[in-house]
């Protein structure tokens, strides 16, 4: 890897530090919240899944005009690091002492801030390496991430399992908000300083009315391309649970009885699993095709699913937390350097744009999916159970895409 490469994959490392804790401190904290407050445990997962929802689809709409705009010759790097200050600045206000319900419209602003920057940093990858190292840059990003992520997190769990004896109290939860947002922007810094944008479509007389006409057209076009339009489709099929079990696997385990320091645990395990198994689809990339693991990993998320309908014991929460570790960085890697082959590089942060809005889009439907099934049914198990239902349905319409593929490959 040279410097450029390492700093990009840098990045993973202090984004992930944030992400984790959404996966694990930040919902166990506004539960806690929620339950002072007198909301039960049904209902406050239903709104941490509106949330959640929320943060996603702000992204999914503001996404692909921004990723035009992007496109333009210096234009990707500013607006890269205005989103991260939105999430970082959302990270710290989270330490502010609030209400459960201003705690989420804080949440909702550091997610949203989170998912944008991620819209740039994704669509950077073109630029910082050759198309033949997509798949192992793109994949040791999520793997450092993973295991560097734990390094920040690591100290807040120490401070929050020992915040009784210590006396810090709460104090502990917010301290832990002020280290990950510290993490997070340090990491952030060799990046900034290294990466140029190198594809770009030079402005115009009029720049953002030409980025949007590009995208106009990008949209009204996307269906004639079938390789692209029918990746997406399945993207925002398999993904959808992905991203759902990321953000609702914390209040899924609440609900079923799962102690808070389990919890906690067994998501650290998480991070170190997935750490060993993303450098091995690394690997693997260079034996099979990146379809084929795609494809593997989603019939084990579909297993993943299924496993989660009967759960209610810690230990089937640990043996469900590592079998996600397998899996998580590989799908997500491979499906981010798989479409920055497939799609034009001078337009890859309209494009990526374009694949926000379907990843987050699929995050929104996923998350509001599970809230209102489970505020409903009463309890978040029938949630789970429309989760395995679209993996299914991705799995089917990803196997389409290759062959849509396969064909285009032989004709041309």
């Amino acid at each position: 890897m040279n410097k450029l490469e390492k700093s990009w994959i840098l990045y993973d490392v202090g984004n992930s530090a944030f992400i984790l804790m959404v996966s694990t401190v930040i919902p166990i904290y506004f539960k806690n919240l929620a339950s002072a407050a007198g909301i039960g445990g049904a209902a406050s997962t239903a709104y941490w899944g509106y949330a959640a929802s929320l943060s996603t689809i702000l992204i999914a709409v503001l996404g692909p005009v921004l990723g035009s705009v992007g496109d333009m010759r210096g234009c990707k790097k500013p607006l890269f690091l205005g989103f991260l200050a939105v999430g970082a600045v959302g990270c710290l206000g989270l330490a502010l002492p609030v209400g459960w319900l201003a705690f989420l419209g804080i949440f909702v602003v550091a997610k949203a801030g989170f998912s944008g920057s991620l819209i740039f940093y994704d669509a950077m990858l073109p630029d910082i390496t050759e198309e033949s190292r997509a798949d192992q840059v793109s994949s040791h990003g999520y793997a450092w991430g993973y295991i560097g992520s734990c390094i920040p997190f690591v100290a807040c769990l120490a401070l929050i399992l020992t915040a009784g004896k210590t006396g810090l109290g709460t104090a502990a939860t917010t301290l832990s908000f002020f280290i990950t947002a510290l993490w997070w922007v340090l990491c952030t810094v060799p990046l900034l300083r290294r990466y140029r944008q190198v594809y770009a479509v030079e402005r115009g007389a009029r720049p953002v009315r030409d980025s949007l006409a590009r995208l106009w057209h990008t949209l009204t076009h996307v269906r004639e391309n079938k390789i692209i339009f029918s990746f997406l489709f399945a993207f925002f099929l398999y993904i959808d649970g992905v991203y759902t079990i990321i953000d609702m696997a914390t209040s899924y385990g609440k609900d079923v009885g799962i102690s808070d320091s389990d919890l906690l645990l067994a998501l650290l395990l998480t991070q170190v699993v997935a750490f060993p198994c993303a450098i091995l689809f690394a690997r693997l990339t260079k034996r099979r095709k990146a379809t084929e693991l795609i494809s593997i990993s989603i019939l084990g998320y579909l297993a993943i699913a299924l496993f989660a309908l009967q759960l209610d014991r810690a230990w089937e929460f640990w043996l469900l937390a590592v079998c996600v570790a397998v899996f998580q960085g590989g799908i997500q890697a491979l499906s981010r350097s798989y479409f920055s082959r497939i799609v034009p590089r001078e337009n890859a942060n309209e494009f990526f744009g374009i694949l926000d809005v379907f990843g987050k889009g699929a995050a929104f439907f996923g998350t509001l999916l599970m809230g209102v099934v489970t505020q409903i049914a009463g309890h978040s198990r029938y949630g789970v159970l429309g989760i395995a239902v679209l993996f299914a349905a991705g799995f089917f319409a990803f196997r389409y895409h290759i062959r849509t593929a396969e064909k285009a490959a032989g004709q041309a």
